[in-house]
């Protein structure tokens, strides 16, 4: 994990700050900045020395837990510590859908091989990973918001886990789709493996069969995917944050990228960074739960 947020960290803060253009025009409106902010912000920021040392000092306050300043004083702890749980929220809300309905469909398709079923959910799966995430969210703020009203075309202040339903399922959409078709895939798989066939064959039950010997063992490059896919959800919420108007981490990013605010980028990614590495964790760990014979070896 070290060499890996090492090795991101440092291509996140060369990319920011390798973008063409001043970094502190828009810090003084329509007016250039004065000589003296300019260089006294270059100094602040270590932009003067080479690419290197200004990735050390980035780097040896970041382990003292100093992630940068916004443009308007605040730390960028504390501009994430607002928006961040916002968007974490979010993205429970779109795993939960691909653990839910993604697992679950994935599994009767799958034991319903070659039916009207599995021809349906394999028809919607591809219709889904065909369409954009904001094309499929605002048909759906139309649909379900406005003509049917059964959810809020916005979310309210401080984003209430009702009012994030709707958008965490656009969120997941896509997701959702491959979490379906692996699902299916790594079962049809399993369900043909000597191990199965031999508890077949000894005459236990077909729940028992499914719960302990098939679905546990096709779980493993499912929850895979979901791991590796929460940094992708972090991420593709900024496009769903911007359909629903959610003051998540992806508008906090945006606006950043926009103001040119290289600082509160490095910083907000970092820790995005941070939160992605440790579920891989969770993920790696989670396998030996899952497969005893990881746990054995």
């Amino acid at each position: 994990m070290i060499p890996v947020l090492i090795g991101t960290t440092f291509l996140i803060y060369a990319m920011a700050w390798a973008v063409p253009g001043d970094p502190f025009a828009s810090r003084c409106g329509q007016r250039p900045c004065p000589e003296a902010f300019v260089q006294a912000e270059t100094e602040r920021l270590h932009l003067d020395q080479p690419l290197p040392v200004q990735y050390g000092h980035f780097l040896l306050n970041m382990v003292q837990g100093d992630f940068g300043t916004t443009f308007s004083g605040d730390t960028v702890l504390e501009a994430v510590s607002k928006a961040f749980p916002i968007t974490v929220k979010l993205t429970v809300v779109a795993i939960l859908f691909e653990l839910i309905l993604g697992i679950g469909i994935g599994t009767i398709a799958a034991l319903r091989r070659g039916g009207y079923l599995d021809g349906f959910f394999l028809f919607t799966s591809l219709v889904a990973i065909s369409f954009p995430s904001f094309v499929i969210g605002y048909v759906l703020q139309y649909l379900l918001g406005v003509k049917a009203g059964l959810f809020s075309v916005t979310v309210a202040a401080g984003a209430p886990w009702g009012d994030l339903i709707l958008p965490g399922f656009v969120l997941a959409s896509l997701s959702l789709a491959y979490v379906l078709r692996l699902t299916r895939a790594s079962m049809l798989e399993t369900l043909q493996a000597d191990h199965v066939r031999t508890a077949i064959a000894k005459g236990l039950p077909k729940s028992m069969i499914l719960r302990k010997h098939v679905l546990r063992n096709s779980l493993i490059p499912v929850i895979t995917y979901i791991g590796a896919d929460v940094g992708a959800l972090l991420g593709g919420a900024i496009v769903t944050e911007g359909v629903f108007n959610i003051q998540g981490i992806g508008g906090l990013i945006f606006h950043a990228l926009r103001i040119r605010e290289n600082g509160t980028v490095v910083g907000v990614t970092t820790l995005v960074v941070l939160v992605i590495l440790f579920v891989n964790l969770l993920v790696d760990l989670l396998y030996a739960r899952l497969d005893p014979r990881i746990r054995y070896e």
